[in-house]
């Protein structure tokens, strides 16, 4: 037991250590990095929960996915974090009210917990003990919970679009392809037929 909680406060600590280094590093490639190190100190924190199938999902997803993707875009693309912070003041009220709000439910979380500790066992549901951890997330997951999976996916991808549409830049003088300009095409704007006399060119 000893041994377990020693685990869980070093994991801890140097998760959020390395949460805090991610917005506190000038470099965005030591952010990256450090994200990388909080993923896996997090999955640390699943094993030590008897949670092994989210700790795999964790480090093969997030880590060789999803944290990979961020160094190489950041690494490949000329990305001016000087301008982007410039405008980091306008967003500031937003940031600030929605850290607010987590901020609370946090607290009413932890009052919660530390007031009744059993009603977090009172609203979980019953899961057989002869299931695998695999197993018991999914009958979790796409039974009683599946409109509030499905939600959550909805809400990822409208922020997957939002944040898209939010970095696309399009640089002024580059030729590009409209779809409805090249629908509309007919012949007569198309091509222009012109007769030239035997032994002449073109003026």
């Amino acid at each position: 037991m000893i041994l377990q909680a020693i685990f869980f406060y070093f994991f801890a600590g140097v998760c959020i250590a390395s949460a805090i280094m991610v917005i506190v590093a000038r470099n965005p490639v030591h952010s990256v990095l450090f994200l990388i190190l909080a993923f896996v100190n997090a999955a640390g924190l699943f094993v030590l929960l008897g949670a092994e199938f989210l700790a795999m999902i964790l480090i093969v997803v997030y880590v060789g996915a999803v944290a990979v993707l961020f160094l190489f875009v950041v690494m490949m693309l000329d990305v001016d974090f000087a301008a982007l912070r410039q405008d980091i003041l306008n967003y500031l009220p937003i940031g600030a009210v929605v850290g607010v709000i987590l901020l609370i439910e946090l607290i009413f979380g932890v009052i919660g917990w530390v007031v009744t500790p059993g009603a977090t066992k009172a609203i979980a549901a019953p899961i057989a003990s002869n299931v695998s951890n695999t197993q018991a997330l999914g009958l979790v997951l796409y039974t009683r919970y599946v409109y509030f999976f499905e939600a959550a996916g909805m809400i990822l991808l409208v922020a997957m679009v939002g944040a898209i549409v939010m970095t696309l830049s399009h640089k002024p003088n580059v030729k590009r392809q409209n779809i409805g300009d090249q629908l509309a095409r007919r012949r007569s704007s198309a091509i222009d037929i012109v007769k030239v006399k035997s032994g002449q060119g073109l003026s």
